[in-house]
């Protein structure tokens, strides 16, 4: 019939069969062709592989991505009342430690003895920098260390998600300050080491390191001009729970001066901070504001500020008065950073979708690819080839 039977061609790989699965064949939204009229090729076993590689490949990060999860940071409004507020700082400045007078002055009135509650170790300048800072002699400005070097800013950004400061804080769980290093006869005292935690109200403060008998009236306590020195070297100065080994604005900052009547200012601006991991973390907090303050391995509460400087020169009378001033600012907003992991169930969706679209994708690209090369091939040959059926041109015989 029309010409098939003359060429020993089966009829059926041109039509349907009359049995009883053709009227299911009529849903089948995929026709396939019998294996008997498909040759492979060089070029789709090429194709077949690129495909298999970038499915692969694609379907790898899928997995990295949903195993890591994603950050989300949401702004809000701190719940309850906040009464109290720990500040951690471990400085060097160069004057010995009877000289120093350090005090905590807050909005509401109260005046902290800071110097009582915090510990004061005499210590040496070059030796404390070198061992600790790793800081060479010799500059006279004021500067940050390895403020231009990029490891440390990207370390200070790292330090800004949840997952990186989790795992952190679970290093050190004592959160002990490092203990002060020896004097030796090649380092003379000459500067006075502070550090240690304190508590004070929850309200705009300023931290201050005087001169004994400048700033508070001090019987008999008035000191030398000549004998100030405010150069000081801020190791640690952060806000909440003690985490050393999270890195702050000011950590390992140094600031020199020449002048004997010198005033150097810090402004904080502190925003307290919430790190949770776990899917629904912030409605969780939101049900119950005491989750914030729970000890638990997937949620750490402290404080990120910003800071600003300045320093200057000042006459030297009664009114005004020398030394390291941090005065910072609470903010009434709280910020939450959450890590959160997926369903295994959209994972598989995405999978899903990744590797369907990439198959599609790969399938009309290598068919627009072979119809661009014979289209090609034809214009080399300078036209269009007649057709060939099972190896004989077309002919009158087969129209019969």
């Amino acid at each position: 019939m029309n010409g098939f039977s003359k060429h020993e061609l089966d009829e059926d790989a041109f039509g349907e069969k009359r049995n009883a699965e053709a009227g299911l064949k009529t849903f089948d939204a995929f026709p396939k062709t019998k294996p008997n009229y498909t040759t492979p090729s060089r070029r789709g076993g090429q194709w077949t592989v690129i495909i298999i590689a970038i499915c692969t490949f694609l379907s790898i990060g899928e997995l990295i991505t949903w195993y890591r999860g994603t950050e989300n940071q949401h702004f809000s409004v701190e719940k309850g009342v906040s009464r109290q507020l720990q500040m951690n700082i471990d400085m060097v400045v160069k004057m010995p430690c009877n000289d120093i007078r350090v005090n905590v002055q807050d909005a509401s009135g109260d005046h902290i003895m800071a110097g009582m509650l915090l510990m004061k170790d005499s210590t040496n300048w070059e030796m404390w920098n070198e061992k600790l800072n790793q800081q060479s002699s010799g500059v006279t400005e004021y500067q940050t260390l390895n403020a231009e070097d990029t490891k440390r800013l990207l370390e200070q950004e790292e330090d800004m998600h949840a997952h990186h400061v989790l795992s952190h804080t679970r290093r050190n769980p004592r959160r002990k300050f490092p203990k002060t290093p020896r004097l030796s006869a090649k380092y003379p005292t000459d500067s006075c080491r502070i550090y240690g935690s304190l508590e004070s109200n929850k309200v705009h403060g300023d931290f201050h390191i005087t001169a004994r008998g400048h700033g508070y009236n001090e019987l008999g306590e008035h000191l030398d001009h000549k004998t100030f020195n405010f150069t000081h070297m801020i190791t640690e100065l952060s806000f909440g729970p003690h985490y050393p080994s999270l890195l702050n604005p000011l950590d390992k900052t140094v600031a020199y001066t020449e002048d004997h009547y010198y005033k150097f200012q810090y402004f904080l601006n502190v925003v307290p901070t919430i790190y949770a991991k776990g899917n629904n973390a912030v409605e969780k907090y939101t049900a119950n504001p005491a989750l914030a303050f729970k000890k638990s391995r997937n949620t750490i509460f402290t404080n990120q500020y910003s800071a600003t400087s300045q320093s200057h020169a000042l006459p030297e009378n009664p009114y005004n008065t020398p030394g390291i001033f941090f005065k910072y600012n609470i903010e009434p907003i709280l910020l939450f950073v959450s890590e959160e992991r997926g369903s295994f169930l959209a994972l598989l969706v995405r999978l899903v979708n990744v590797v369907s679209g990439v198959i599609v994708t790969g399938g009309w690209l290598y068919q627009l690819s072979g119809w661009a090369m014979e289209v090609l091939r034809r214009r080399r040959r300078g036209g269009y080839s007649q057709g060939v059926l099972n190896g004989r041109t077309h002919s009158a015989e087969d129209e019969e």
